[in-house]
């Protein structure tokens, strides 16, 4: 995967950890999609039941909490910047905690996709997956 407007420069330190969760949250999602249906042909509603089991805020927290001792300061400054970020609002079926620690690991993946440290994503991602089965 790279970056659909990789010539468009952006610098993900100028942005707010809301914009990079924004973003993060789509990253994040598409790699579970993609590697659900890479796994067999299920049914839309089988795929769906899955990634949200991957994609939800509880599942997010979790697997922050795996990946922190892999994080660099940099990785760890941003996901703590997206992790204090005041959303407005919380969904109402979320633990708050939860969905700080989510918010923040989104933050985290906006940021390296919006580097281009696609590769950092996808070693974070295969640390989740030999640590908690994502």
């Amino acid at each position: 995967m790279e970056r659909f407007f990789k010539d468009n420069k952006v610098n993900p330190d100028e942005l707010s950890p809301l914009t990079l969760a924004f973003i993060g949250d789509t990253v994040f999602d598409l790699i579970v999609r993609e590697e659900l249906i890479c796994q067999a042909n299920r049914p839309a509603n089988d795929l769906h039941t899955l990634a949200v089991k991957k994609v939800k805020a509880s599942a997010q927290a979790e697997f922050i909490e795996t990946l922190m001792p892999y994080l660099n300061e940099k990785e760890t400054a941003v996901y703590r910047r997206g992790r204090n970020a005041k959303p407005g609002h919380l969904p109402k079926n979320s633990n708050p905690r939860d969905y700080h620690m989510a918010t923040g690991f989104e933050a985290l993946i906006g940021y390296l996709y919006l580097s281009n440290k696609l590769d950092r994503i996808m070693e974070l991602y295969t640390i989740l997956n030999e640590n908690k089965g994502v």
